[in-house]
């Protein structure tokens, strides 16, 4: 019961911790971007700062899988390829269940089913907001080059 618990509980902060710098990467780059004079570096720094959002989202589960992999009673990361493991298998597993791209090579056991199933949820949520917030920087761009 402990295990569950925590594992309960450190989804609940992996996810919460994730919405939570993702929204505040998308007002900074909303204070950030106006500044940029024109309508491409705007747009640029907008894809570039989401992309590092992401990746920083990526990391913060590959963390906790790699720190909860010391302990099997959390669950594990049972590999399908052939040869030893490496210290990114956690960064790729971890940026495979975001994107749910999901190719199977590695399958989750444990708890890390519900940190899996959640860091989905939160991967797939997290881009299609953030390309709501592209759409909007795009049209705030194109609607003010077509008013020049």
């Amino acid at each position: 019961m402990f295990f569950l618990t925590m594992i309960i509980a450190i989804t609940v902060v992996l996810a919460g911790a994730s919405v939570l710098f993702h929204y505040e990467c998308l007002c900074f780059l909303d204070r950030v971007v106006e500044s940029f004079g024109s309508h491409r570096r705007r747009l640029l720094a907008t894809m570039i700062g989401l992309l590092l959002a992401h990746i920083i989202e990526i990391w913060f589960y590959a963390g906790a899988y790699a720190l909860l992999g010391s302990y099997p009673e959390f669950g594990q990361i049972h590999l399908e390829l052939m040869g030893g493991t490496s210290p990114f298998d956690s960064v790729y597993y971890s940026a495979m269940v975001y994107t749910t791209v999901g190719f199977g090579d590695m399958v989750p056991s444990g708890g890390f089913r519900l940190i899996t199933a959640t860091e989905a949820l939160v991967g797939l949520s997290l881009i299609t907001w953030s390309a709501s917030f592209t759409y909007f920087q795009m049209q705030a761009a194109f609607g003010e080059r077509s008013r020049d």
